[in-house]
């Protein structure tokens, strides 16, 4: 299974295009995760046309996203518990308040954004993966999404980064 994940899109115009590397990854994935920050219901929509989605509320979402959306969600892919969030209002240390907001509910993966920088980390036995964003990198030197190849015996996760250039 081929998992396309991204975070902190941020488009708030009508008109946004992702890159074509990113377009193409999209076009093939079984299923997309989006960690929030997505902002308009045309990104939800423009996601939805590309393969499955699963996608959860970010603290920069307008009502009408914000409205058809969770906060948290947890599903299980080829046997992995897999949980989602964005990662706002989990304290100043995003990557441990994603940890701690889900360390009752026996994860083995945890997906989150709102920091915008990449991250792919064990952390007491759970895969801790950020994608960091493929439109709005702040500090970071590149735009970046991820990855996730998902087998019963393995899993494969790689960070993609890219200048935009398009």
């Amino acid at each position: 299974m081929t998992i396309v994940v991204i975070s902190d899109t941020h488009y708030l115009k009508d008109k946004f295009h992702f890159p074509k590397l990113l377009e193409k990854d999209l076009k093939a994935a079984d299923l997309i995760i989006h960690a929030g920050d997505i902002k308009t219901p045309k990104v939800l929509n423009y996601l939805k046309e590309r393969a499955p989605l699963l996608a959860v509320l970010g603290n920069g979402d307008n009502p009408a996203v914000k409205s058809s959306l969770k906060e948290k969600e947890i599903i299980i892919l080829e046997g992995y518990k897999i949980g989602v969030c964005h990662g706002h209002g989990l304290g100043k240390n995003i990557f441990e308040g994603a940890y701690e907001f889900f360390s009752r509910d026996g994860v083995d993966i945890i997906i989150f954004g709102h920091s915008h920088q990449p991250i792919i980390k064990t952390y007491n036995k759970v895969l801790m993966l950020n994608p960091g964003s493929p439109s709005t990198k702040r500090s970071e030197r590149w735009f970046s999404y991820a990855l996730l190849e998902l087998q019963k015996d393995s899993i494969e996760t790689k960070l993609k980064f890219f200048q935009r250039k398009e």
